[in-house]
């Protein structure tokens, strides 16, 4: 099995987080992945986005043209990956930012309100780590334990003091799914 997903926001909403710590939960499970990042121009809140691809099998590419989904964590996001979901993907959208629905019909949208989730849990900082866990429990590309496992590998020392908070929400946001 092989799935390419493309994360999408605007700095500081984790995106990049996100995808390193699928990659790095995907290399646990002994499973090939590639992670490539790309950051906007600006200092600040520019635009973030990474694609990540997990597989079974060694991947020839790490370039992401048609993912099987996409995480789009504002409306920035849906814009500019909406028209690149392969036919019969899914779209993620976290609706607590973005209120604009997808345009495709050939296409899955599962919103997520991943702020608010966040936000309940105690802080809005981990509405990526709710998208992530719905993303985990729709695809299974790895499994949602060891992705909580490898939140202390992957999260800095200064972003420690919310491991527990990101478990939750991780957890949680695998729960928001069906």
């Amino acid at each position: 099995m092989t799935t390419r997903v493309i994360m999408a926001g605007f700095g500081g909403q984790g995106v990049v987080l996100m995808g390193t710590l699928l990659s790095y939960s995907a290399m646990v499970q002994g499973k090939h992945t590639t992670f490539f990042p790309s950051y906007g121009a600006e200092m600040r809140g520019g635009t973030a986005n990474c694609s990540v691809i997990v597989s079974d099998t060694e991947i020839p590419s790490p370039v992401v043209n048609e993912p099987d989904c996409v995480i789009a964590m504002n409306i920035a996001s849906l814009d500019k990956f909406e028209s690149r979901i392969r036919p019969g993907g899914v779209i993620f959208v976290n609706s607590s930012l973005v209120k604009k629905k997808v345009a495709r019909d050939d296409i899955e949208e599962i919103r997520v309100p991943a702020n608010d989730i966040a936000e309940g849990l105690g802080a809005s900082r981990a509405a990526n780590m709710v998208m992530l866990g719905c993303v985990l429990k729709k695809t299974g590309a790895v499994a949602v334990d060891s992705a909580v496992k490898s939140l202390e590998k992957v999260l800095s020392e200064r972003a420690m003091a919310l491991l527990e908070l990101n478990k939750k929400a991780l957890q949680r946001g695998f729960e928001e799914v069906s």
